[in-house]
């Protein structure tokens, strides 16, 4: 079952259905910094042909229902400036008396695969893209939880998901591919759903002054 399309809109991004269209701007905020620790542990589309395959991908597990994927623009001036989504997408079988049996609505899911330019590194973009996603799970899929993972060792990306609100709960070893092509112990992160109202007063007060 494919899943829908939709935008996610705030004050300095918005999160648009990636497409292929997006590719070349996606190599080229890739290719934008010259850091090379920024995507130590991260795998980022550098040339057009990788982004290419990047997207075509991602629009894949969106047709197989299992993936959201976006483009996060940047709101001041259109600039495509990374990449995110939901992923994972998982509904449950519930037996029949329970009042969630045949729901269309995702009960769990991740977001991850999220990536930013240099430029945009530091700034709100993160944090409001955040919002809008956990947003849309929590208020709008109405999911029980989401779950956010990150290459164990790398302690940017573990410091930002506890910043905005994400319990750790362990390490999954040899979890997924790392960047460097090495099996990845993964940390892993969680928000519940009776967590979500705290999380949200939280995230909007970081945002109040940007």
């Amino acid at each position: 079952m494919s899943q829908e399309l939709f935008e996610l809109t705030g004050k300095h991004v918005r999160l648009e259905p990636l497409e292929l269209r997006h590719a070349e701007a996606l190599s080229e905020a890739a290719s934008a910094s010259s850091d090379a620790e920024l995507y130590r542990w991260t795998f980022v589309p550098h040339s057009i042909e990788e982004a290419t395959e990047y997207v075509k991908t991602a629009i894949g597990w969106r047709e197989a229902g299992t993936a959201v994927p976006f483009a996060t623009v940047r709101l001041s001036d259109g600039a495509v400036i990374g990449s995110t989504r939901f992923f994972d997408i998982d509904r449950w079988a519930w037996p029949a008396e329970d009042e969630r049996h045949g729901r269309l609505r995702p009960d769990v899911c991740e977001i991850g695969y999220t990536w930013l330019t240099s430029s945009a590194v530091r700034t709100a973009a993160n944090t409001e893209a955040k919002l809008l996603m956990l947003a849309h799970a929590f208020d709008v899929w109405q999911v029980l939880r989401v779950c956010l993972h990150t290459d164990e060792r790398n302690q940017r990306s573990r410091n930002a998901i506890e910043r905005i609100g994400g319990k750790f709960e362990g390490i999954l070893r040899s979890h997924r591919l790392a960047a460097d092509h090495t099996p990845r112990n993964s940390a892993r992160f969680s928000i519940l759903a009776a967590e979500w109202p705290d999380v949200k007063h939280h995230l909007t007060s970081l945002l109040m002054y940007t």
